[in-house]
């Protein structure tokens, strides 16, 4: 979007209902004053009767009964986020000691999750609340200096000063919530880990995983501490999924009459959103996906139940599309829709579209011989449609033998994973494309900016002002020691990875970075960037499948911990923490989770190694993580024989080249006419269509229809309509639901669902059927 920050293209009306030129991103009006409450009072004096909209040319926001239609970055900079900063301290000991406990609980939840059919990512409301009522029971309980004045234990002042600050106020609270949440992000070297125990039979030593997993975190961070002036600093780059967490920490410490309406709205649906996840997740499952199709055709013919299976199916793991299928569970659900913009929304729903007809047309026009094979699946074939014998294949040297891969044949892809894969590389190629072409403006403009420390942003303005900002070498230095770190394991570990393949690694990684963490940034969700990290691999390290776990571990995690990373440094800029403080806190986080993971990864892989290896999985517990891992260092090790000019799947590594082509052309055409007919060429996002466009190829698909239900009324309905509400409880209300559904499912996992050990199914009834899938969508033998 060049020079374009918007998020979503609405026409805006003037007081006279005409069209206005839609705004631009490119920090349109200066930040203003800087006040105490300066989004607070923002909105006075705009209003128009009986709900009219109304256009203030000098803001360059659409005001709807007097309150600011939240439609940008800089209205989210403006209007939605406080200004406030109290100086308060924010490292102390109360809260680097509360971070590291819920940092445990954070990282445990986030390995749980990758075991589970559909990944969720795991909830910082979650934790800031727990954290929250455990810092205020600190404050009110534990020894106060106050207590030794005036007697002769007087001495001991300045350690219970030390022991307890007095009042937990914000900043301490965000920083105990980042260390647990960054913890919490998950470690791709511990995942690949759990694959070498599953399909390979190593364990890991322990020096491999504490340098693997310190230097795979720790270089994303530098990284990202050297491109904060483009990733984090301008109002443009939101991190939308955030906003519900900074949010709740103003609400939760900023004591106003409006706060105390929304303390009181999120705790009442905190309460009642924990009280009904127990059903959908453990009692009555039928609720995570009723499909009326899939009730209403139980006696059909087995040919047709096939095919009803595979199109509006999808409670269970790989079951099918899930095609109108509405869910009620929450944890699937997420408040991630009432927080992603409607542009993204919007172009999310196309590539829905999208995926509906290509996988039903891939699968039935037997595409890529998909027919011998599960519809969906992320497992990989023999050519007869049995699970892969990789073992024969690969040895005990994790290295390709040609022998025996004559003898056993090359591996198949199900119709649904080439596709997902296809689509990936899509992605990859329209997200640099749109990058560049789009963005690029803007980008150029912050790197000016951020060279004469001149951001408009009101947020970095009041940071920079009061607190010294981290030196560009301190995060050089953590890049250097992560490198060092990876190299030792490169040399002393079970990687087969050759030095250069591990640098080329790392310099794969850092260049997709700015790209992948702009998008999110604008977005709220990026692209699956991981596909071009093995398609990379395959080609440096021919044969050898456990290498390019190890490759695509480093480039990729470079990627995602960049993104999750550049986001807590978001929250620290709304929330006013000092960046050195953000430094400390977020190092921490990141090593401590890592271990975490480690533990939990061990014992879900133990307790669960079956299931784990099963291509279907259950509604509780599934592989397809770890399998999708390993079917791509599989098959990218054999990427000549597989994605080669004779090989099966050419196509995927070209689309690459091929999504860079369509973004291009729209480009151009933009140029020439930016408006159609009042609809903005840039606001059509090809790299998310692609993204969404594979979006079923694995997992419970069931939860789909509700989230574009959640996503229309938050974003449309409630957001253009009801700004004021919108502004004041959306986020409080998301980060509630997400809150109490993540605590019900974290205590039903060690309670019922055999993360620790022997599962407690709940008894079958109708609702919890004992054989077949839980919407009795029973084609494709689920009977059997």
């Amino acid at each position: 979007m060049a020079s374009q920050d918007s998020v979503e293209q609405l026409p805006k009306l003037t007081a006279a209902g005409r069209h206005s030129p839609s705004p631009s991103l490119d920090e349109k009006a200066g930040p203003g004053k800087l006040e105490k409450h300066l989004s607070s009072d923002s909105s006075l004096g705009k209003h128009e009767p009986d709900g009219k909209a109304v256009y203030d040319e000098k803001d360059d926001v659409q005001y709807v009964n007097g309150e600011p239609v939240i439609t940008t970055g800089l209205d989210v900079s403006r209007y939605l986020v406080d200004t406030r900063d109290d100086g308060d301290p924010s490292i102390t000991f109360r809260s680097l000691f509360i971070g590291t406990i819920f940092a445990g609980l954070g990282a445990a939840l986030c390995q749980i999750y990758l075991f589970k059919p559909v990944q969720v990512s795991v909830s910082t409301v979650f934790l800031l609340l727990l954290i929250y009522t455990v810092g205020l029971a600190w404050a009110k309980y534990m020894p106060r200096e106050e207590w030794v004045k005036g007697t002769r234990f007087e001495r001991f002042s300045p350690f219970l000063r030390f022991l307890n600050p007095g009042e937990f106020k914000i900043k301490e609270h965000v920083i105990s919530s980042l260390v647990a949440s960054t913890a919490a992000y998950g470690s791709s070297a511990v995942n690949n880990f759990a694959v070498q125990r599953l399909y390979y039979n190593t364990n890991v030593e322990a020096t491999t995983a504490v340098l693997a997993t310190f230097s795979t975190a720790c270089f994303g961070y530098g990284l990202v501490g050297l491109l904060r002036p483009l990733t984090v600093y301008p109002s443009e780059m939101v991190y939308w999924g955030n906003l519900p967490t900074v949010s709740i920490f103003q609400t939760l410490h900023f004591n106003t009459a409006d706060n105390h309406k929304r303390l009181k709205l999120f705790w009442s649906a905190f309460t009642g959103m924990f009280i009904w996840e127990i059903f959908p997740a453990y009692i009555f499952p039928l609720l995570n996906g009723v499909s009326i199709i899939c009730l209403a055709t139980q006696h059909v013919p087995s040919g047709a139940q096939d095919v009803i299976t595979n199109l509006f199916g999808g409670t269970d793991g790989n079951e099918g599309l899930g095609f109108l299928s509405i869910s009620l569970d929450w944890q699937y659900i997420t408040s991630s829709f009432m927080s992603f913009p409607l542009i993204q929304q919007a172009n999310s729903w196309i590539g829905y579209a999208v995926c509906y007809i290509a996988i039903m047309g891939i699968y039935y026009s037997n595409v890529w011989n998909s027919k011998e094979f599960p519809m969906l699946s992320t497992s990989l074939y023999s050519q007869n449609g049995t699970r892969y014998n990789q073992a024969a294949v690969f040895g005990d040297t994790f290295t390709l033998n040609n022998t025996a891969l004559e003898i056993v044949g090359l591996p198949a892809l199900t119709g649904s994973n080439a596709w997902s894969n296809l689509c990936a590389n899509l992605g990859i190629g329209g997200l640099i494309a749109h990058t560049v072409l789009f963005w690029g403006p803007s980008v150029w403009d912050s790197f000016k900016q951020a060279r004469a420390k001149t951001q408009t942003d009101p947020h970095w303005q009041v940071v920079n002002k009061n607190y010294e900002e981290v030196p560009w070498y301190w995060y050089f230095a953590l890049l250097i020691l992560s490198f060092f770190a990876g190299l030792i394991v490169v040399f002393k570990g079970q990687t087969t990875l050759p030095w250069y393949a591990y640098i080329i690694s790392l310099l794969l990684g850092a260049f997709i970075t700015p790209f992948s963490t702009m998008l999110y940034a604008r977005m709220g969700n990026g692209i699956a960037t991981n596909q071009l990290m093995k398609m990379v691999a395959g080609a440096v390290n021919p044969g050898k499948p456990v290498a390019n776990l190890y490759f695509s571990m480093w480039s990729h995690d470079v990627v995602s911990t960049s993104i999750g990373l550049a986001g807590d440094l978001k929250i620290g800029q709304y929330t006013k923490i000092p960046p050195r403080a953000m430094f400390l806190t977020q190092i921490w986080g990141t090593i401590l989770g890592a271990a975490v993971n480690y533990v939990v990864m061990v014992s879900v892989v133990d307790a669960q190694r079956d299931i784990l290896l099963d291509p279907r999985g259950t509604n509780v517990w599934s592989g397809q993580y770890p399998q999708s891992l390993n079917s791509a260092a599989v098959t990218w090790s054999l990427a000549k024989q597989l994605y080669g000019p004779h090989g099966p799947y050419i196509w995927i590594p070209l689309a690459l080249v091929f999504g860079m082509v369509p973004t291009f052309l729209q480009w151009l055409v933009a140029k020439r006419w930016p408006t159609i007919r009042g609809f903005k060429l840039e606001s059509v996002v090809l790299p998310i269509i692609y993204q969404y466009a594979q979006w079923m190829s694995s997992g419970t698909n069931s939860p789909v229809t509700a989230t574009i239900i959640v996503g229309l009324v938050s974003q449309l309905w409630l957001r253009r309509y009801h700004p004021g509400w919108y502004k004041k409880y959306n986020f409080i209300l998301g980060g509630a639901l997400d809150g109490g559904a993540q605590v019900m499912v974290f205590i039903l996992s060690f309670a019922v669902f055999g993360a620790s050990g022997t599962p407690r199914p709940f008894p079958a009834w109708w609702g919890n059927p004992a054989q077949g899938n839980v919407d009795y969508c029973n084609g494709n033998g689920a009977l059997d």
